[in-house]
């Protein structure tokens, strides 16, 4: 027995490795984007570089395969359901990462370091010129990694397969469209709505100070621990960090953006929430982390939709805003902060965007990167198609690039493939809640009472609990018993909305 399990404990060691040296790149990377000085990016990107070979070098090592191939002749092995996951996500990386000459990820990771940077700068100037040529770069970068791991669609279907397993531009098109149709047809009826929400708050200025201290108390109190992460500021919302016992995340504030301070703080705490929910004992093997980044998803935008902008919520939350900022609440309730926070209308900001068009601002970047990698649009004609779609499908005029075309930092990190992701976790997301509500009785209506353990408990049973081990459509089917579907997001839309329109 213990001669057929050493290649597998072997292979365990070799792959904890390469996964300890990767959580040192995202520290590093962290730090980019939150306290290193702006004069230290040249050197930055070396060490990314330096790094990222080194990780590519341990994670192509001859000798991983030589292991895989007798673990996955050892039938203990592929009878142990943990060490069959782990060996089906070994192989799959392996394989694609092997495809990947060694220089081209040295290039890539430094590029995109140097490219981050540029757009930081370029977004604060409105000055798409300066970045144009990085994305140039990274379009060039991503088109040849596409072609090393081979595509027969188009070549962002290769990219899209690292981010959620299986994922193709004609399979994103296919969800896509209809929910679109949807999507339109309820904001059309809303907008013709004889109602609207109070939505004086939204606007309403308030200390930023006193902002960072509620936005942390918030995610304290919705189950982040913070004595095993911590919440820092930077130019675009994100969580990182190294495992599941360092988790990193940012937020950003500014006076008259309460909500969308909140909004951020809550989304990325439930991305950490997830983080911090992975079972130990996986840690820094394949498996450790999330099913997908649509699952990964459909955390960040519970904790952030279904709970933040819940009447429950701001029953309980109001005493707490009015403790922490005092007289400069007076005149307004709950009631005006929940109607502020579920207003509908067409907007500039992804992040900032309410929940009956968010999908639309991913489906506009979706439709614009396949394009840029199949090659039908060049990057100068970026800021003209971006502008127009926002014509087109939110009847937005654009008034500059810092808040249209250079407001994600997707591009800047080559992320060609990420955003058709987020769209899939608010699918994941409804139905997963749905399934909570049905199992936990009461469950929504404890949020007033400040009872969001209850909700934490049964994401760390039945999503956090299984960290990698089961593809993301197999584990929502696992959860909910039913396949992925947009219809409990359409329910949640028009059960939520239709109310506060009068329709």
């Amino acid at each position: 027995m213990e001669t057929k399990t050493r290649p597998y404990d072997e292979l365990l060691t070799l792959l904890r490795e390469a996964s300890l040296l990767g959580g040192t790149a995202s520290i590093l990377s962290w730090d980019q984007e939150t306290m290193m000085p702006s004069a230290a990016v040249g050197y930055r990107a070396q060490q990314m570089a330096q790094l990222s070979g080194l990780i590519h070098r341990m994670a192509t090592d001859p000798r991983i395969g030589e292991l895989l191939d007798r673990c996955e002749a050892d039938d203990d092995m592929t009878s142990d359901p943990d060490a069959a996951a782990i060996l089906r996500e070994t192989r799959h990386h392996y394989e694609r990462a092997t495809k990947l000459p060694a220089e081209l990820v040295t290039e890539r990771a430094e590029v995109r370091a140097r490219a981050q940077h540029e757009w930081q700068e370029a977004r604060q100037d409105d000055d798409f010129e300066r970045f144009r040529p990085w994305l140039e770069r990274n379009l060039e970068l991503a088109r040849r990694v596409a072609d090393h791991y081979g595509w027969e669609a188009e070549p962002w279907d290769a990219l899209a397969d690292g981010y959620e397993r299986g994922m193709t531009a004609a399979s994103v098109e296919a969800v896509f469209t209809p929910l679109r149709d949807r999507l339109r047809e309820l904001l059309a009826t809303l907008m013709d709505g004889p109602r609207r929400p109070d939505e004086r708050f939204a606007a309403h200025e308030l200390p930023v100070d006193a902002q960072r201290a509620f936005v942390r108390r918030v995610a304290e109190r919705i189950g982040f621990d913070f004595s095993r992460g911590r919440l820092d500021e930077s130019t675009h919302p994100f969580c990182g960090g190294s495992h599941r016992d360092d988790v990193r995340m940012t937020t950003r504030f500014r006076p008259d953006g309460f909500l969308d301070s909140l909004a951020a703080t809550m989304h990325e705490a439930g991305h950490g929430i997830y983080e911090q929910g992975i079972p130990s004992e996986l840690m820094l093997t394949p498996i450790g982390g999330a099913a997908s980044l649509g699952i990964h998803e459909s955390q960040s935008r519970m904790w952030e939709n279904q709970v933040g902008r819940s009447e429950g919520f701001w029953r309980w939350c109001w005493p707490l805003v009015e403790e922490h900022f005092g007289s400069a609440v007076d005149g307004f309730t709950w009631e005006a902060a929940h109607h502020a926070a579920n207003v509908v209308r067409p907007s500039l900001i992804r992040v900032e965007a309410d929940e009956a068009t968010y999908n639309m601002h991913i489906m506009i970047r979706f439709e614009l990167e396949r394009a840029l990698m199949n090659g039908s649009l060049a990057a100068a004609d970026v800021p003209d198609a971006w502008n127009e779609r926002y014509r087109e499908y939110l009847d937005v005029e654009v008034p500059d690039d810092t808040r249209g075309c250079l407001q994600d930092i997707h591009w800047a990190f080559g992320g060609f493939g990420y955003f058709p992701t987020y769209t899939l976790g608010n699918l994941y997301c409804a139905q997963l809640f749905e399934a909570a509500c049905e199992q936990v009785p009461g469950l929504v209506e404890g949020f007033a009472r400040g009872e969001f353990g209850p909700l934490k408990q049964w994401l760390n049973d039945n999503v956090h609990a299984h960290g990698g081990r089961h593809e993301p459509k197999d584990l929502c089917e696992r959860v909910t018993g039913k396949p992925l579907s947009a219809d409990p997001l359409l329910r949640h839309l028009e059960g939520k909305l239709r109310p506060l329109y009068g329709v």
